[in-house]
């Protein structure tokens, strides 16, 4: 089901942009928008320059975050950059203001689909995540600097009217995914198993987040057992839950909803 979910919101993503958004010279946020910059102002396909800038990124992404996190990226990727060379950019709504607001919204939409379904779009997340684990700073401020950039070349490239079109769109596609994707709730997990390192390496393996390994006793049963605790998204809760049972169906999880995270909850622990 993962699979199809990120097909689907991906696939949205493509129709969002060759309908509505390039048809206006409005850009879209991150490595997309950088995409339709050069898929206009150059021959190049906006399809085949997504794929190409996001490649590096794959690549790297794949050495350095969660296996199953990047391998779901790499699908959005290839079906957003699919979608955009066979999908014809056709101009749906002549009024660039609601071709714009739509345009956000349909992408908010469709980004929000991948997320839930543990991937991304690529492009600007993966930059961020990378980022985070070397410097202590939110990944949020990163995403929205970048994005900057991306709205002052529209500015200067195109005109200031297709900037700020360009600034209507990235708002409301971010208003869209955070209402979808509730990745601000955090939870908190509590895995009790006998199989504490085994559990351990295959979460590490495969979530981007680190956690700490306890010693416990079986109160009723007295035999050792390791308590792992860890801070998720709750995006990220259905793929945990599959990745416990892959090690140890046995295992005892508590799970409960986290009020607040003080420290650097974006890097993972070696």
């Amino acid at each position: 089901m993962q699979f199809l979910g990120i097909i689907f919101g991906s696939f949205i993503v493509a129709v969002a942009f060759n309908l509505f958004l390039i048809p206006h010279e409005t850009m879209s946020s991150g490595l997309s928008g950088v995409s339709m910059i050069i898929g206009i102002l150059t021959p190049l396909n906006t399809g085949i320059a997504n794929f190409l800038l996001n490649l590096p990124l794959l690549v790297i992404g794949y050495l350095k975050l969660g296996r199953r996190f990047i391998c779901n990226t790499i699908l959005s990727v290839l079906v957003v950059s699919l979608g955009l060379y066979f999908i014809p950019v056709i101009e749906i709504a002549h009024d660039i203001i609601l071709s714009s607001i739509f345009g956000g919204a349909i992408t908010g939409f469709g980004i929000g689909v991948i997320l839930r379904c543990s991937g991304s779009s690529g492009g600007f997340d993966i930059i961020s995540m990378l980022l985070a684990r070397k410097m202590d700073f939110p990944i949020g401020t990163m995403l929205s600097a970048m994005n900057a950039i991306v709205i002052l070349i529209s500015g200067f490239l195109f005109d200031w009217d297709s900037a700020l079109y360009t600034m209507v769109s990235i708002f409301v596609t971010g208003k869209v995914v955070d209402a979808i994707y509730t990745h601000h709730v955090k939870l908190t997990l509590m895995i009790i198993t006998e199989k504490g390192e085994e559990m351990r390496q295959h979460l590490l393996d495969n979530v981007y987040r680190g956690l700490t390994v306890l010693d416990g006793i079986g109160g009723y049963s007295n035999q050792k057992r390791n308590v792992l605790m860890t801070v998720i998204t709750r995006y990220q809760l259905g793929e945990v839950k599959n990745l416990i049972t892959e090690v140890d169906p046995a295992a005892f999880v508590n799970i409960t909803e986290t009020v607040e995270v003080i420290g650097l909850f974006h890097k993972t622990t070696q």
